[in-house]
């Protein structure tokens, strides 16, 4: 049973690190803030919550683990609204999607 627990949480830690990385990853390639803001609020929250099921599992005490889930639940609660809270507070203030298009075809978009 002792190595079915640590295999399992093993996984499940490793695969929380490697969506962070690929959220940290998604932050840097990404064009502005809208598509880096999805990119963290999806795959950082995943990352979270794999690695604290992870803990959960090898956790000695329901105690412990009762606080691990508590804290599972909270992230999962409070990260799509301030990421949300944070791209329409952006969108509010103006700031301008990354569309590709060059500066010229964005002038002429705004005088038509």
């Amino acid at each position: 049973m002792s190595l079915v627990v640590e295999i399992l949480s093993g996984g499940l830690l490793l695969a929380g690190a490697a969506f962070c990385i690929i959220g940290g990853i998604g932050v840097l390639r990404l064009p502005d803030l809208y598509t880096r803001t999805h990119a963290v609020s999806v795959s950082d929250s995943l990352g979270a919550v794999l690695v604290l099921l992870g803990l959960t599992v090898q956790a000695d005490s329901a105690l412990g683990a009762a606080k691990l889930v508590t804290i599972v639940l909270f992230l999962l609660l409070t990260g799509p609204a301030a990421a949300h809270a944070l791209v329409k507070a952006a969108y509010s203030r103006g700031l301008a999607v990354e569309t590709g298009a060059t500066a010229q075809e964005e002038q002429r978009d705004d005088r038509a």
